[in-house]
């Protein structure tokens, strides 16, 4: 059972009719939900879309649809944010693709030809402030650094909580090999992290 300080309790609060205990959810989970949106935009989508933007739409969606979520175990509040984030990226994506050329418009700094556009450095919207948070941003560094399937590995057991079990289903590995992948990639991921430090 989860400790009486876990999502559980404020699950429960909004199930009574209190909607504002949602807003310690959104705290609790924004930063892992941030990591994995990140990695869920394409390189080309994290130029023209903000993480924050992702994660507002996302605990918007959440807030609006929460009478679909049904607690099954600890995880579970997590895992179907992941779905909703998964969902809105879809979506953006979609509509930045129709929009493309509006959206390129709309994101050119002030130069010659724009007169009129914000300069880079007036642009620190609040996702680029949580992105320049020191934590978050190394963090990002540290994963971006890792072979592909390392960052697959973690993502999906430390910051999507999933079971070794379920994480070696969704690789399409036995339990032991995933076992042995995640042991691999957090020792790298310590290694990046201690030369980063003495670098």
């Amino acid at each position: 059972m989860e400790p009486a300080t876990s999502s559980f309790q404020w699950i429960e609060r909004i199930r009574q009719g209190d909607r504002e205990a949602f807003a310690p959810l959104f705290e609790k989970y924004r930063s892992r939900l941030g990591v994995l949106i990140y990695y869920g935009l394409s390189v080309q989508l994290r130029g023209l879309i903000e993480v924050d933007d992702i994660l507002q739409e996302t605990f918007l969606r959440a807030f609006k649809e929460f009478d679909q979520f049904t607690y099954q175990a600890p995880g579970s509040f997590f895992r179907w944010l992941a779905r909703i984030s998964n969902n809105v990226i879809v979506d953006t994506a979609r509509h930045h693709g129709r929009q493309k050329r509006q959206a390129a418009e709309l994101l050119r700094f002030r130069s010659e030809s724009n007169p009129e556009g914000p300069e880079p450095v007036d642009s620190m919207t609040p996702s680029r402030l949580l992105a320049h948070h020191e934590g978050l941003r190394r963090l990002l560094s540290d994963l971006d650094a890792l072979p592909d399937d390392y960052r697959r590995v973690i993502l999906l057991s430390r910051i999507e909580g999933l079971s070794t079990a379920e994480v070696a289903e969704t690789l399409g590995k036995t339990r032991e090999a995933t076992a042995l992948l995640l042991h691999r990639a957090i020792k790298k991921l310590r290694q990046t992290r201690e030369a980063r430090g003495s670098g």
